[in-house]
């Protein structure tokens, strides 16, 4: 048995936790920079404002009726954490899917007793968290994704068993393309195939759409059938490759600004990189204009420094970032977007990074500032410690003129009772 357990309207769902009187009204969270709609409460879904909806595009009549505020990527992280803390408390299993979505393997339990259990779990987590869940119950991940579509509209919690006739009704009016795991064009090479719904998939011949696609989409067919096929990613294996990149929060041609963007992004980078125990052997830096940049022609490139030895400090990489940002920076464009990439990753402790990795005091020593670094800024909040101070105003900075308080990760900005 695999439940999924899905935090409904997740970021709005966030934001009426410490705000109460959001409750009952048309709420959206917006993208970064203030852009579009990424988030939306039933309420507004009901106004008829689109996922992704430019928010400059929304008649000013519905923008009245709306609270639209600026994404608070802090708070709802950390509220994924406490929802994941609980789920944790009371399945044998938890594998987070994405920050408001988790599966549980519920192996041995029987539909009533899973039932029972989903019930438990819908009640813990929003006494415990503010947030309120569904839970979608089947013998197969892909099939509990839709049990937990049906639960959303019924209750919260659905169990689909593989064989009901209920099922069979439901994949067969689901076209392919709105099925988990199948992306835009496998569905398009599906339909040439003559499958255009979730039935018609579950009924076809596995070896055929493995030859014909691919083996994801062969173990898909058997999700559909009730034979468990799909084995989630390992969550905590060591990333290849790590990749910290965003839009400025306007276009900016200076040269300080854009090197304030970096730093940012390499200390993000820094810090994921010594929670997965790696080291990077080179930094990549991309910079960019809008893609049509009034005034001149847009302008994109990239540059690569590889480090005398692989390293972990952030410094280091900085340093390596700053010569690679030298190399593509052009004076007279007005840049949109600026990123960079450790490469080359690997296990901090592996034997050729003993060998490579100078193995001295002062290598001791800067592994300790770092994890210094690393643990006054878990504690008392981000960027408590920094490599240099952004200017006011910097261009760089997104734009987040509704973002409410980060209530749980920062002592600045917990909740204020007043009797």
């Amino acid at each position: 048995m695999i439940a999924l357990v899905d935090c409904n309207n997740f970021y709005v769902s966030c934001e009426r936790v410490f705000a109460p009187a959001l409750e009952g009204r048309p709420v959206g969270v917006l993208s970064n920079n203030d852009g579009c709609v990424v988030a939306r409460s039933e309420e507004l879904k009901a106004l008829g404002i689109a996922m992704g909806a430019p928010v400059h595009l929304i008649p000013p009549a519905l923008r009245r009726q709306c609270t639209l505020l600026s994404s608070n990527y802090a708070l709802y992280g950390d509220m994924s954490r406490r929802v994941n803390e609980v789920l944790e408390s009371l399945a044998p299993a938890v594998e987070p899917y994405s920050i408001d979505e988790s599966f549980l393997d519920l192996s041995g339990f029987g539909p009533l007793e899973a039932e029972a259990l989903a019930r438990e779990i819908r009640e813990r987590v929003r006494r415990e968290t503010g947030i309120p869940v569904s839970v979608g119950l089947a013998p197969t991940r892909v099939l509990a994704k839709l049990a937990n579509r049906l639960a959303k509209h019924g209750g919260g919690v659905r169990y689909l068993a593989a064989q009901a006739p209920v099922t069979r009704a439901l994949l067969e009016a689901l076209p392919v393309a709105e099925l988990w795991g199948v992306a835009r064009r496998s569905a398009e090479r599906l339909t040439v195939l003559g499958i255009d719904n979730a039935w018609s998939l579950r009924q076809a011949e596995p070896t055929r759409i493995r030859r014909a696609l691919s083996v994801v989409m062969e173990r898909i067919v058997w999700e559909l059938r009730g034979h468990g096929a799909i084995v989630m990613d390992d969550l905590d294996a060591p990333r290849r490759h790590l990749l910290v990149s965003r839009s400025l929060g306007r276009p900016t041609a200076a040269a300080h600004e854009l090197h304030e963007a970096l730093r940012q992004h390499v200390a993000r980078a820094g810090e994921k990189l010594r929670r997965q125990g790696s080291l990077a052997q080179a930094v990549r830096v991309v910079l960019r204009t809008a893609p049509f940049q009034v005034g001149r022609g847009a302008y994109h490139s990239a540059a690569l420094v590889t480090l005398p030895t692989p390293s972990d400090d952030t410094r280091e990489l900085l340093r390596a970032a700053r010569q690679a940002l030298a190399a593509v920076y052009r004076e007279g464009y007005r840049y949109q977007k600026c990123g960079v990439m450790l490469m080359g990753l690997a296990e901090a402790g592996a034997p050729q990074e003993r060998l490579l990795a100078e193995e001295s005091a002062e290598t001791v020593r800067r592994r300790r500032l770092m994890a210094t670094l690393d643990r006054v800024n878990r504690e008392l909040g981000r960027d408590t410690v920094r490599l240099g101070l952004p200017r006011h105003d910097s261009g760089w900075a997104l734009r987040c003129a509704n973002r409410s308080d980060r209530y749980t990760t920062r002592w600045d900005e917990l909740l204020r009772v007043h009797a």
